[in-house]
């Protein structure tokens, strides 16, 4: 009998605990899965914080739960755990996980790529074991939802990326562009670093930045090469800008069509690929001040707001992609997936459609 099935006839509500859950992610992962009603939070830590209530370092949810923070050598059996932990960890401790949970969902970049050469290239060392690769499917839901409904574990991809690809995925899908002649553009908020302090993040080196610190080489890169399945020879030109806000991130991608496209074609194309997606607009308004997608309107909801035009003189495409790096870009893509493996309603928990103005 398939797991999510025996839970559901259990009538049980789903037993999951959050790993390294003091951090912008942990904390995003709290405040979803507090409102979900299918969901018990077993155990929530942080070695930092052990012992500490989880309103220490997230104090939005005060009031909410009376959890505190526990130490990792005290983590407990349940159905499903949310690993939010820094890069490498899972993978050197996925025994241990495995162990005490059926089913993982890892924020981390550990278990993104498929290619455990790609891995090493990408972040400069061996990949500690490149066997379980395999076992773990790419947390996009929009792009791999029925590999997500069968699989045990899920590697939650990487902000940047999550933008890039879904703005992207319909027209590298259909062949409608040149692959080798994209150049993707990221601006990002200071919580994409996430919670620990360092001299980029310091309030007066980091505050009213435009900041580009990976005009190259960005390692999100290497999931969206693989994810828009571009073979190692073509180039795919990205760079990541940091800019001075706290949440949300904003992708401009350039394109150039393999033959000249109007914009009705490109409506066309992401209404078939998104027309019956929950967490994907297309936002293109003839008038008004928010025409295009804008990162501001999403904060704390799991949407993507997707627009484009064309370039009347060149035909050059432009795609618009705009997320809430901690939610759709984290933590609400893990409770969407979560959803999915579960066989569970996927907008469950995750229905907040943002404020305005803010």
């Amino acid at each position: 009998m398939p797991y999510a099935l025996l839970v559901r006839m259990r009538m049980d509500k789903i037993r999951v605990s959050i790993v390294g859950a003091s951090g912008y992610s942990g904390g995003e992962l709290l405040r979803l899965l507090l409102g979900h009603p299918s969901v018990d939070i077993v155990q929530t830590t942080s070695e930092r914080l052990a012992s500490r209530p989880v309103q220490h370092a997230h104090p939005n949810l005060r009031g909410r739960t009376e959890l505190r923070f526990t130490s990792l050598s005290s983590l407990e059996s349940c159905d499903l755990l949310f690993l939010a932990l820094p890069h490498g960890t899972t993978a050197h401790q996925f025994d241990f996980f495995s162990q005490r949970a059926p089913r993982i969902i890892d924020l981390s970049a550990d278990f993104r790529l498929r290619d455990a050469a790609a891995y090493e290239k990408w972040y400069g060392e061996p990949h500690p074991c490149p066997e379980r690769l395999s076992d773990f499917v790419y947390g996009i839901p929009e792009l791999h939802r029925k590999e997500i409904a069968r699989s045990r574990y899920v590697a939650g991809a990487g902000c940047n990326a999550t933008a890039s690809i879904l703005a992207l995925h319909p027209l590298y899908s259909s062949g409608l562009v040149k692959s080798e002649a994209t150049v993707v553009d990221v601006k990002v908020g200071s919580s994409e670093g996430g919670g620990r302090a360092s001299m980029a993040s310091h309030h007066p080196e980091r505050a009213g930045c435009i900041r580009s610190y990976k005009p190259t080489g960005h390692r999100h890169q290497a999931e969206i090469c693989q994810e828009l399945k571009l073979a190692p020879a073509v180039p795919l030109h990205f760079s990541a800008t940091a800019v001075g806000v706290v949440r949300g991130l904003l992708v401009t991608a350039h394109c150039f069509p393999v033959e000249r496209m109007e914009e009705k074609d490109l409506w066309r194309v992401y209404r078939q690929a998104y027309g019956k997606e929950p967490f994907i607009r297309l936002v293109k308004s003839r008038d008004g001040i928010h025409r295009y997608p804008e990162p501001k309107l999403l904060w704390g909801t799991n949407y993507c707001d997707i627009g484009f035009e064309v370039d009347r003189d060149s035909g050059r495409i432009v795609v618009l992609a705009a997320i809430d790096n901690l939610v759709k870009g984290s933590a609400g893509q893990a409770v969407q997936s979560f959803n999915i493996m579960f066989g569970l309603p996927e907008t469950t928990a995750l229905d907040f459609p943002g404020l305005h103005p803010v």
